[in-house]
C-alpha cells in the first residue's frame, strides 16, 4: 500500500497527515525530521501499548530516536482533570522541553488528553498524533481540538492546539475489537451525510468490507474523511463557523454519553451514530429533510451495528434529562440550542435557534418518558 499525504493548510502551522500501512515500523524515520534533538515522550494506554508498544519503539529506534513510554489507564474516565495534573508533571519530570515532542500514540482519549497536556505545559510544547483506532485516524486526531470531560458535559475544558504531524497507520486497525471499529466507522459516515452524497453512497457500498479488514476501503475511507476534515479545518480553525457542521449528531449524542457516565456502556462514535439518526428525524420533523432519506441514514446506520435509535440503548432514559445535557453543549448561544440538521443527505446545515422545549418534546416521542 502506498502512503497517502494530506496536508491541513494552517500557515506556519501546516502540518501532514501520513496515511497507509506499515508507518509505525518507520515512526523515527518521519518524526526525526521534526525533532531538535532525537528524543520523545510517548504517551498512550495500557490497551495500546499491549498490541502495538513494540512496534513503536522499534520504529522509533530504527530512525535513532529514543523514547520514554508513559502508560495510562484506557477509557473517558482517563479525560480528566486529576489525569491531566498527573500526566504534565510526569512529561515536566521527564524534562520535556518546548522545542522537544511529544507522541499521543492511541485513540481519542490520548490524543485529546495530550494534546491539551502538551498546549498547557510550558505554555506551549509540540506534539504529534499517531491514532491507533479508527475513530481518531479520521477524526479526532486531525484538526487541533483537545480537551477533558468534566461532571458539567463532554470537552468543556480544552484548546484548539494543531499537533506537528499526524501518522495514521492503517494495520495499527488490525487489533481493535469489531465494536471499536464500528464506533470509528460512524464518523466516517457522517462526513457522507455532511457534504458529500456520493461518499455516503459509496459507505453503503464498501462499509462491509471495511468493517470486515478491507485494508485498501480502510485507507480510502480515512483519506477521503481526512481530506473533508482539513479542509474545513483550514476555513474555519476555531469553530466560529462551518467547522460546527462537524458536529453532526454530536449534540445529542453527547447527551447520552453524559447520561452513561462516559463509560463503555455507550461508546463515543455509537453516541454520535445515534445523534446522526435522531438529528436525521429531527429534521424531518421541521420539515427540511425527506422522510426517505432519514430512513435510508438509519437503515445503513443499522446495518453497520450501531445504534439506529433510542430504542437499541435498552434503556429508558427521560427526555428532560437528555436536554439538560445538551444545554451544556459548547455550541449554546443565549440559552438557545444549536443543532446540525439537514435538508437532504450530503447537504447538512447550522441551526442556531433550536428551543429546548421542541427538542424535549421530540425526545419525549422517541424515550416515551
Amino acid at each position: 500500500m502506498t502512503p497517502e499525504t494530506v496536508r491541513v493548510p494552517l500557515g506556519a502551522r501546516s502540518y501532514d497527515i501520513k496515511i497507509g500501512g506499515g508507518l509505525l515500523d518507520k515512526a523515527g524515520e518521519l518524526i526525526a525530521p521534526l525533532l531538535k534533538r532525537a528524543r520523545v515522550a510517548v504517551v498512550t494506554d495500557e490497551h495500546v501499548m499491549a498490541a502495538q508498544g513494540e512496534r513503536l519503539k522499534a520504529g522509533l529506534a530504527t530512525g535513532g530516536v529514543e523514547a520514554d513510554f508513559i502508560t495510562l489507564k484506557p477509557g473517558e474516565a482517563t479525560k480528566s482533570f486529576s489525569e491531566l495534573q498527573a500526566l504534565t508533571g510526569r512529561l515536566l519530570d521527564l524534562g520535556i522541553e518546548r522545542d522537544d515532542m511529544v507522541l499521543a500514540f492511541g485513540g481519542g482519549v490520548i490524543g485529546d488528553l495530550t494534546g491539551f497536556a502538551c498546549s498547557v505545559l510550558r505554555r506551549g510544547c509540540r506534539f504529534a498524533q499517531l491514532p491507533t483506532t479508527l475513530l481518531a485516524q479520521v477524526d479526532s486526531a486531525v484538526g487541533g481540538k483537545t480537551a477533558i470531560n468534566v461532571p458539567q458535559g463532554k470537552n468543556l475544558v480544552g484548546a484548539f492546539y494543531q499537533p506537528a504531524l499526524v501518522i495514521a497507520d492503517i494495520d495499527a486497525l488490525a487489533t481493535l475489537p469489531p465494536r471499536e471499529l464500528r464506533a470509528g466507522y460512524a464518523e466516517i459516515v457522517k462526513y457522507g451525510l455532511i457534504a458529500d452524497a456520493a461518499f455516503f453512497e459509496w459507505c453503503e457500498q464498501n462499509g462491509r468490507a471495511l468493517l470486515e479488514g478491507d485494508a485498501g476501503a480502510r485507507a480510502q475511507a480515512v483519506k477521503v474523511s481526512c481530506e473533508a476534515k482539513a479542509a474545513i479545518v483550514s476555513a474555519d480553525e476555531h469553530e466560529k463557523g462551518k467547522r460546527a457542521l462537524l458536529n453532526l449528531g454530536h449534540t445529542f449524542g453527547h447527551a447520552f454519553e453524559a447520561h452513561f457516565g462516559y463509560s463503555d456502556k455507550l461508546l463515543h462514535g455509537e453516541g454520535v451514530a445515534l445523534g446522526m439518526a435522531l438529528a436525521y428525524d429531527y429534521s424531518v420533523r421541521l420539515g427540511h429533510c425527506p422522510d426517505e432519506d432519514a430512513e435510508r441514514v438509519k437503515a445503513h446506520i443499522a446495518a453497520s451495528g450501531l445504534p439506529a435509535g433510542i430504542a437499541d440503548l435498552k434503556t429508558q432514559i427521560p427526555a428532560d434529562t437528555l436536554v439538560h445535557y445538551m444545554m451544556q453543549d459548547k455550541k449554546v448561544e443565549q440559552g438557545k440550542l444549536t443543532l446540525i440538521l439537514a435538508r437532504s443527505i450530503g447537504d447538512a446545515f447550522i441551526s442556531k435557534d433550536a428551543q429546548a422545549q421542541d427538542v424535549a418534546a421530540f425526545l419525549k416521542e422517541k424515550t416515551g418518558r
